[in-house]
């Protein structure tokens, strides 16, 4: 499944402004520096094409933007969007968020019974269960403040569309950067 054209448009478009930022500001840069800035850039074109909608591109925001050097790149690439002058401000990073208003109620459990063979393998599919979902929570930005597995799924599959939108702009600028190499040569 390919990722919608326009959001392919939109990460391109904000992706471009933010490298012109860092290029504008600094005229000699490392090797490291050079990786540090397309991958920055690349974050913050990919979370504010979402327009701010997802937890995680909140998130990604939010981080990028407490380092003060890189602020003003972050600010640039998020302004130029006029659909996050209407946002609310991001979510703080020390809070828990739980994304619908459920009751989370705890299970009571039966310390006296000696638990039978089903429920031991019950108990084992659920530690799976729970490991397999803190690890994705690590893999999404911001995934460790969310409660609800329903809206952890969301959050990861619309984080896995924008990763395949911004790999599939980044094959298309390689190829065609090689394409370039191999007529001039």
């Amino acid at each position: 499944m390919r990722p919608p054209i326009s959001l392919e448009k939109e990460f391109l478009k904000k992706w471009v402004m933010g490298l012109q930022k860092w290029s504008s500001t600094s005229k000699e840069m490392s090797f490291l520096e050079r990786k540090k800035a397309i991958k920055l850039s690349a974050d913050v074109a990919m979370a504010s094409a979402r327009n701010g909608s997802t937890l995680w591109s909140r998130a990604l925001i939010a981080g990028a933007s407490k380092d003060p050097d890189t602020n003003a790149i972050v600010k640039h690439v998020v302004t130029g969007s006029t659909a996050f002058a209407s946002l609310p401000p991001p979510i703080r990073l020390g809070r828990r968020r739980v994304c619908s208003n459920k009751a989370l109620r705890k299970a009571r459990i039966n310390h006296f019974r000696r638990p039978s063979r089903k429920s031991a393998a019950s108990s084992i599919v659920k530690r799976l269960v729970k490991k397999r979902t803190q690890v994705i929570k690590g893999l999404v930005p911001g995934g460790e403040r969310i409660d609800d597995e329903s809206c952890l799924i969301k959050e990861t599959l619309d984080y896995v569309i924008s990763l395949r939108a911004q790999v599939h702009v980044m094959q298309q600028i390689a190829n065609a950067a090689e394409l370039l190499n191999t007529n001039n040569n």
